[in-house]
């Protein structure tokens, strides 16, 4: 998995160093207002997480940079204070971010809950990390947060149920609508895309993902494909066997913009993804209905036998 595991021991130190009181058996508490402290390592997770805890919480979200490349990121000091200030976090896991295990182990604090969301979908380091692009899973994910929510704050537990129920009526209502949009229209349709970001939304679309998954894998971990993966996906870009090429924006190798250069050459609609909020302070559900939408446009555009 290309996300490094580099949190520097000076960085542990000085965690450790400006928060004593967060040593073994100490007790996390809400932040300074009253409201339930949560830390979210991503940002997709972080909006649900703060969509559904309303005024009752404070969410930071420690990768939130649309330009950053999150198979690259380095945890800095301040990721680290904020993770040992937590009585909530929220982590992918599956190998996505394990940096979050070194800074949260390097600060154990009593009371802390932890969601790990790679072992509430039971998904190991190896699976295809990118839950945030099954909607399934999001939806596990949610119900999760509110219960999450409701055992640290007993007290707020009617207005998380609110909370819960207009995020999945309101909130999410035009996500929801276009995902069955498109499933109606295109399911069993051939794509292709960079990597393996965009399987699980494909597997819900019911969109046949055609790409080898060797060469999906290849592209996400940040190796090289073999070339025989490599012949199959020009063909099936200049064979137009796709009708649409997905590619992650934040990772274009020279290997996927030969890809997405070659569609465009050869009229295959090509849409493009994230795997970060885009643009910054957008809600989960605009961002990925966004993407849906202009994903559907390509389907609608791509040419027909």
């Amino acid at each position: 998995m290309r996300i490094r595991s580099r949190l520097l021991c000076g960085a542990l130190v000085l965690v450790a160093a400006v928060l004593p009181a967060c040593g073994t058996g100490s007790s996390s508490t809400s932040s300074p207002s009253g409201k339930l402290a949560v830390v979210a390592a991503e940002d997709f997770w972080g909006s649900i997480a703060r969509q559904l805890g309303g005024d009752r919480v404070t969410v930071t979200s420690l990768v939130a940079n649309p330009d950053t490349d999150p198979h690259d990121y380095e945890p800095t000091p301040g990721d680290g204070r904020a993770l040992a200030a937590a009585r909530y976090v929220i982590t992918n896991g599956i190998g996505y971010d394990p940096w979050t295990d070194k800074a949260l182990n390097a600060n154990p604090v009593a009371g802390r809950t932890v969601l790990k969301v790679g072992d509430l979908v039971g998904l190991k380091a190896g699976d295809n990390p990118h839950r945030w692009y099954s909607p399934g899973d999001v939806e596990h994910v949610i119900t999760r947060i509110t219960a999450d929510y409701q055992k640290l704050k007993p007290a707020d537990a009617a207005y998380f149920t609110q909370q819960h129920d207009a995020f999945e009526t309101i909130a999410l209502a035009q996500y929801k609508a276009t995902i069955a949009d498109i499933k109606a229209k295109y399911a069993g349709v051939p794509v292709g895309a960079s990597e393996s970001i965009f399987a699980p939304m494909a597997d819900a679309l019911g969109l046949r993902l055609v790409t080898p998954a060797s060469f999906l894998t290849a592209i996400s971990e940040g190796t090289d494909p073999t070339a025989a993966d490599k012949s199959i996906v020009d063909r099936q870009v200049a064979s137009k066997t796709i009708k649409v090429f997905v590619f992650n924006s934040q990772n274009s190798t020279p290997d996927v913009q030969r890809l997405v250069d070659a569609a465009r050459a050869n009229a295959v609609p090509v849409s493009t993804v994230t795997e970060t909020l885009s643009p910054v302070g957008a809600t989960f559900q605009a961002w990925q209905t966004r993407q849906l939408e202009a994903l559907e446009a390509a389907l609608a555009a791509a040419p027909r036998p």
